[in-house]
């Protein structure tokens, strides 16, 4: 991995497979991490050798739908370490299975919140610092799902798709303040869940998400300073 000492980098959804796995990656390049959790006190239990140290901040109780309390958990960061280097966001998920017509507004409104909303209520969130600073790097989350619509996911394709082009919009409003904006778009992730609901899939083919942590970490590196806009595919043979 690409050494990123002193970066100070906020990480959402910290405690899902691929948000721990992004957490250790900057952890061993050597970066100083701000890791947001919704559940209160996870983060600790996942993460005890980070709880005491006064080079880490784990913020548990951090609802990234919620603009305050992202807002909250940035300014405490701020306030800690004086600057913001990196926002990963980790945080996405998958709900779908059924054609348009019989699919729930529920659902159409849970995956644009988790999946499209969080990316924007947390670049929000970080981008006046970056601007004070005249740096910074946001890496989101998306999926191969965002690139081509297929049939039974209109809500979570859509909700990926809206990531994508996110990305590339503030990639274009930021990209000479010295700010990059990229995202990565992972295959299948070999996760205990995604061992669990297909059995019968060869998990050998998936990603693992330590993999996908290597892409956030380079994306953050000086070594892609000039890479903005991107939606990296991380698909493995999957």
């Amino acid at each position: 991995m690409t050494e990123s000492t002193a970066r100070v980098v906020l990480i959402t959804g910290a405690s899902g497979n691929l948000g721990a796995a992004v957490a250790r990656g900057f952890q061993a390049a050597g970066a100083q991490l701000v890791l947001a959790d919704r559940a209160a006190n996870r983060l600790p239990d996942l993460f005890p050798d980070l709880a005491a140290s006064r080079q880490h901040m784990l913020c548990g109780s951090v609802d990234a739908t919620d603009p305050g309390m992202v807002q909250r958990w940035v300014d405490a960061a701020i306030a800690r370490f004086g600057r913001i280097d990196v926002l990963a966001n980790t945080i996405g998920g998958y709900k779908a299975g059924a054609p348009t017509h019989e699919t729930s507004l529920e659902t159409w409104d849970f995956m644009m919140n988790l999946n499209a909303r969080t990316a924007f209520i947390a670049s929000r969130a970080v981008l006046p610092q970056m601007l004070q600073q005249g740096s910074g790097r946001i890496i989101h989350t998306a999926a191969r799902a965002a690139l081509v619509g297929t049939a039974n996911h209109s809500a979570y394709n859509a909700s990926k798709s809206v990531v994508v082009r996110l990305v590339e919009s503030m990639a274009a409003e930021y990209k000479h303040h010295g700010i990059t904006i990229n995202c990565v778009l992972p295959g299948t992730i070999d996760t205990p869940q995604n061992r669990s609901d297909m059995p019968n899939a060869d998990g050998s083919k998936w990603v693992p998400p330590a993999a996908i942590a290597d892409a956030f970490v380079f994306l953050a590196s000086d070594e892609a300073s000039h890479i903005t806009g991107a939606a990296l595919p991380v698909y493995g043979r999957s």
